[in-house]
């Protein structure tokens, strides 16, 4: 049977990243640092090792959550240079360089981010699972330049799934946030 000729697209996402990787690698590990929630971090890794893993398995950072695994829920949300991702989707040695934060680097039991109290506060969490996601989410959309209405916050947050519902608890969490924040001029 004679094999057919698959014509290759001239360029893909692999031959244009946004960044050149800089992490030294061999035939089974990368070496690379970052920084995550303000202390500089190297590790030497599979090169496949997505920030996820080694966000919970090696740093042993448990707050960011493996949900879905494949980018659909929201659960891994964490910032990589103040932008919010999915941390399954993201390979740890591409963040070569990176300044990254997860959901203990957002506050403190004693000094609770604004919008984990307000969480608290409108009860904008359930089982709490997708909670750290959410507010990762939430902490990031601060800064976005999106609209004021609620349908805008949901629009911004529905990369977040939460499976119990706590949807308009954690709309009016954002919301009420937002309505203290100094505008910026």
């Amino acid at each position: 049977m004679p094999q057919r000729h698959i014509p290759q697209s001239k360029t893909t996402h692999a031959d244009t990243p946004n960044k050149t990787l800089q992490a030294k690698t061999d035939d089974s590990t990368a070496t690379f640092t970052f920084t995550v929630n303000g202390s500089s971090q190297t590790l030497s890794l599979d090169p496949r090792t997505t920030l996820l893993d080694a966000l919970r398995e090696h740093l042993h950072l448990t707050g960011t959550k493996k949900g879905c695994d494949h980018g659909q829920c929201g659960a891994c949300t964490v910032h990589v240079n103040g932008r919010r991702v999915n941390s399954c989707l993201c390979f740890a040695a591409a963040c070569d360089g990176d300044t990254i934060t997860t959901i203990e680097g957002i506050g403190e039991v004693e000094a609770l981010h604004p919008l984990q109290a307000a969480f608290v506060e409108c009860d904008g969490y359930q089982c709490g699972y997708c909670t750290a996601g959410q507010l990762m989410s939430a902490v990031a959309l601060l800064d976005e330049p999106i609209g004021a209405s609620d349908d805008d916050v949901r629009e911004a947050m529905s990369g977040n799934l939460c499976r119990c519902g706590a949807y308009q608890n954690i709309v009016s969490a954002i919301q009420s946030v937002r309505a203290n924040k100094p505008s910026s001029k």
